[in-house]
């Protein structure tokens, strides 16, 4: 992958923004049909300009008004907020406490930082392939509820284009919910639970919700692989002590003994789970097969930023967004490829510029007549870039939106007609 030198960045943006930014699917999107009158004009956009500045409830009136607005002030981020019950750009005129959020999507923000706690390989903003699988098992466990468990059909998920992924929920019911009922959904989805200071973050009882034994489901195809080849959790004497800590005392002394005898994590893990599971322990302590996966969760479970998702007034980067640390654009991941997403290759906008710099010579060394000229000008330049499959992903996501909105639209019809 090429190299990303923040210097460039302003040229660059302006490139992006000219040639490559998905404005009509964008649109499209966040117009939801065009079925309700000034949603898209309701919506709050908020822009991070070049050395930080930042710029809250931008409003437009259509697709040509965003393209125009974006073009000039070339954002370094995008923000995207609620649809409010005024046009976000008059909120100053608006008598006070009118102004009021009214609608969002529910929104899921899942940061790699979180888990600093439990990674080994990486600490803060950084992340490698090591580390990555905790995103995909969030992915895996956090969209498998949304479907089953709630009934959610539209869901976009989005590389954050650093150390993270969100989860874009589209359906129209969703987007009305209160935030007391955003805020039951994201506490239905939260196990580990605790500040720095607590030691033990994940506390079953001996009776499983279902929820919580199809989500150790998940962890357990990735647990031996991730926590403990790739993270390698049992290691040594620093690492094991941090995971004893979450088991009774009573057992900790036969553990360390046993731990001590072996060569690898595999080996202490298998030790761990005939410990725990052992019918000498006593009566008193609360050992079985829920201690063993208290560990696995608090070691691979999900960590939402449960304040992203309850409040309806809570900004998110946008899709197709550029990271100005990285270079790397915040794409669409698709769900029937998650295990083989990698965020290392995802584009940067100095490969698709640089890309889109190279085809445009090869193109006019080769053209032909004017009438040829003037159809590869109306060929979407992303096309021809390396932003094209995560686009198709974007375009396969509203299809289904479409459908399923044309479908509610039928069946409202038919409801009304007499017989």
């Amino acid at each position: 992958m090429e190299t990303f030198d923040p210097a460039e960045l302003p040229e660059l943006l302006k490139l992006y923004y000219r040639r490559l930014f998905p404005y009509a699917q964008y649109y499209r999107w966040l117009n939801y049909g065009g079925v309700i009158k000034n949603y898209f004009q309701h919506r709050e956009f908020s822009f991070t300009l070049k050395d930080d500045i930042y710029i809250r409830y931008q409003s437009f009136n259509n697709q040509s008004d965003l393209e125009k607005e974006m073009q000039k002030m070339n954002p370094y981020k995008i923000d995207i907020g609620a649809v409010y019950s005024h046009r976000p750009n008059q909120h100053n005129t608006v008598k006070l406490g009118a102004f009021q959020a009214q609608e969002k999507e529910l929104v899921f923000d899942i940061d790699m930082t979180d888990y600093d706690d439990v990674r080994r390989c990486c600490s803060s903003a950084d992340i490698c392939s090591k580390c990555w699988t905790l995103m995909t098992m969030a992915i895996r466990i956090i969209d498998r509820a949304l479907k089953e468990d709630f009934g959610f059909k539209h869901r976009l998920w989005v590389y954050s284009g650093r150390r993270g992924i969100h989860c874009w929920v589209c359906d129209e019911s969703v987007r009305k919910l209160s935030s007391a009922v955003r805020s039951g959904i994201v506490e239905y989805l939260s196990l580990v639970k605790g500040g720095q200071d607590v030691k033990k973050k994940v506390h079953l009882s001996e009776k499983i919700h279902p929820f919580v034994s199809k989500s150790i489901n998940i962890i357990k195809k990735y647990f031996e692989e991730y926590a403990l080849v790739d993270q390698d959790i049992l290691e040594n004497k620093e690492s094991w002590d941090k995971i004893l800590a979450l088991v009774p005392e009573t057992i900790h002394e036969k553990l360390q003994q046993n731990f001590q005898k072996c060569h690898s994590s595999l080996q202490r893990w298998e030790y761990l789970k005939q410990g725990i599971n052992c019918q000498d322990n006593t009566k008193n302590d609360k050992c079985g097969p829920w201690l063993e996966w208290e560990i696995m969760l608090q070691y691979c479970f999900p960590r939402l930023d449960i304040n992203v998702s309850k409040g309806i007034n809570h900004l998110l980067k946008s899709p197709f967004s550029v990271h100005p640390k990285t270079g790397r654009i915040s794409v669409p991941i698709d769900l029937q490829k998650v295990d083989q997403f990698d965020p290392f290759t995802v584009p940067t906008i100095s490969s698709i510029c640089h890309e889109l710099d190279a085809i445009s010579i090869n193109d006019e060394g080769r053209e032909g007549n004017e009438a040829e000229s003037d159809i590869k000008h109306r060929t979407r330049d992303y096309k021809k870039t390396s932003l094209a499959p995560y686009i198709k992903v974007f375009e396969q996501f509203l299809e289904k939106l479409d459908k399923s909105r044309k479908g509610e639209l039928l069946k409202k019809s038919d409801l009304q007609k007499d017989f």
